[in-house]
């Protein structure tokens, strides 16, 4: 059987943090079985037990990849209970998951088109696989078996008719020109992003607004950081696709006091 790609390309997505061996070890377990693949790290900075963020860090990165390219997303603070381990083909590419909604925003780009099986079979696993290291025992070797061509997609395990989607994770109407939204994530400068889609809402740019947080509300949009006075907030449109809140040279989600998650209205004027 051949591999997924001649050149098979394996990310990983995880909380680990890079002080322990985590991350270390499952690259061993995967080059182990398939030592030919290459692998990338996205990011094992995520906020721990974050899956808010984990979705949207995979869901950012994924569509830049070639087609083939297996995805592990290791954001699992159910591991261990009866939570399932789950492949899903979605945008010409696999993700192997626990699910719990971490690939919620990518189901979202293959709305009713994705396949999604559970990982059942345990000839794939580590040999005394633990119940708190999933990512070394379970998601790491059945990746390198599907990228070394060891198995098919049909022999992971059972196809299943859903999956779990993160509660809130797209917007929805709440009232005459009032949305609902949330935050996604926050990235290292402290900037804050929302689920507000900057395509869905065009007239932004031109017209007025106000985005209420617990905190405050921002009503002001700038193109960029350097247009804005230090220490002001302000919503700009984002490389994310999504309108985003920042502080020039200061720290938006802290002074907000935001999380991933959090709830946000959006109101056009």
């Amino acid at each position: 059987m051949e591999p997924v790609r001649p050149n098979p390309l394996i990310t990983l997505t995880t909380d680990f943090g890079l002080e322990d061996h985590y991350a270390g070890t499952m690259k061993g377990v995967i080059l182990a079985r398939c030592p030919h693949a290459t692998v990338v790290d996205i990011s094992h900075n995520v906020p721990s037990f974050s899956v808010w963020s984990g979705a949207y860090t995979i869901d950012q990165a994924a569509p830049y990849f070639p087609s083939g390219t297996i995805h592990i997303v290791v954001i699992d603070p159910g591991v261990g209970t009866d939570r399932k381990p789950i492949l899903v083909q979605a945008i010409q590419q696999y993700f192997i998951a626990p699910d719990n909604g971490v690939l919620s925003l990518v189901l979202r780009r293959e709305t009713g088109h994705a396949i999604v099986r559970e990982i059942a079979n345990r000839e794939l696993f580590l040999p005394r696989s633990s119940s708190t290291f999933h990512g070394r025992d379970v998601f790491a070797p059945v990746a390198a078996a599907l990228a070394a061509g060891i198995v098919q997609t049909e022999s992971v395990g059972p196809l299943l008719s859903d999956m779990e989607v993160l509660d809130s994770i797209t917007t929805s109407s709440s009232g005459p020109q009032q949305w609902t939204g949330a935050v996604l994530s926050v990235d290292h400068f402290g900037n804050v992003i929302t689920n507000f889609k900057a395509s869905e809402f065009p007239s932004l740019s031109s017209g007025s607004f106000e985005l209420q947080t617990s905190k405050q509300v921002v009503s002001t949009l700038r193109a960029t950081f350097g247009g804005a006075p230090a220490g002001s907030c302000f919503a700009f449109l984002g490389s994310s696709g999504y309108i985003e809140l920042g502080i020039n040279q200061g720290n938006a989600a802290q002074s907000l006091q935001l999380s991933p998650g959090d709830s946000l209205l959006l109101r056009l004027r």
